[in-house]
C-alpha cells in the first residue's frame, strides 16, 4: 500500500525543484512537512534581490527573487551555541564536496569525529551531501556551509554542528541559482 502523504509530498517536491526528478532516482521519497518544500513567499523588502536570508529560528532559507518575493526552502540548523550569525558571502561552491570535521568538532566529540580527521571524499555518503556553498567573511572561510545532507529527517530541526543543511535536491536547485559572491544574511 502506498502512503499517499509521502507520494503527494514527493511529487510536490519534484515539481517545485526543476530537474529534481533525475537528481537522485534511486532514493526513497522523503516525507517532508509541506512548509519545508521550496515555494515562493512574501518577504520583507529590506533585502536586495539575489540575497540569501537564513532564518534559523523558523528553519527557513530565503533566496530573494524580486522585491518582496523570495523562494523559501526548509533547512536544518546548528544546535544551540553552534550557529553562525551575521553577514557573509558565498566564497566558493562545490559539487560533491569533500568534508573534514573542524578541530572544535573533534574536541567536542572525539569518539564520533576523530576517525574522520583526515577527511571524507565527496560522494553520496559524505555528510555535506551533493553540494556546498562556503560562507566567507572579510575574505576568510568561516567554516560554515550551506550544504546537502545524508540525513533528510534533520530538515526543520536544530541538530547540526552549526552549518545550514538542506535536502540534496533543494541545495542542488539553490546551487544553480546563486553565484559566488552572493550576500548571505543569517538572522539571530
Amino acid at each position: 500500500m502506498i502512503d499517499r502523504r509521502i507520494f503527494v509530498l514527493s511529487v510536490a517536491a519534484i515539481l517545485a525543484v526543476p530537474g529534481a526528478a533525475h537528481a537522485h532516482p534511486a532514493k526513497k521519497p522523503v516525507a517532508l512537512d509541506p512548509r519545508f518544500l521550496p515555494q515562493l513567499v512574501d518577504i520583507s523588502v529590506e533585502h536586495e534581490v539575489g540575497t540569501l536570508v537564513v532564518d534559523p529560528n523558523n528553519r527557513f532559507l530565503y533566496l530573494v527573487e524580486k522585491l518582496g518575493i523570495a523562494r523559501r526552502y526548509g533547512i536544518g540548523v546548528g544546535r544551540a551555541g553552534l550557529s553562525f550569525t551575521g553577514t557573509a558571502v558565498v566564497g566558493r561552491k562545490a559539487k560533491w564536496p569533500s568534508w573534514r570535521p573542524t578541530k572544535n568538532m573533534i574536541r567536542r566529540d572525539p569518539q564520533k569525529y576523530a576517525k574522520y580527521a583526515d577527511g571524507v571524499p565527496g560522494g553520496p555518503t559524505n555528510p555535506l551531501g551533493s553540494r556546498a556553498l562556503y560562507l566567507y567573511r572579510d575574505g576568510r572561510d568561516t567554516l560554515y556551509r550551506i550544504h546537502g545532507t545524508t540525513e533528510p529527517s534533520s530538515i526543520g530541526k536544530a541538530v547540526s554542528n552549526g552549518c545550514i543543511r538542506m535536502l540534496n535536491e533543494h541545495v542542488e536547485d539553490l546551487f544553480e541559482r546563486v553565484p559566488v559572491g552572493t550576500k548571505v544574511v543569517v538572522l539571530e
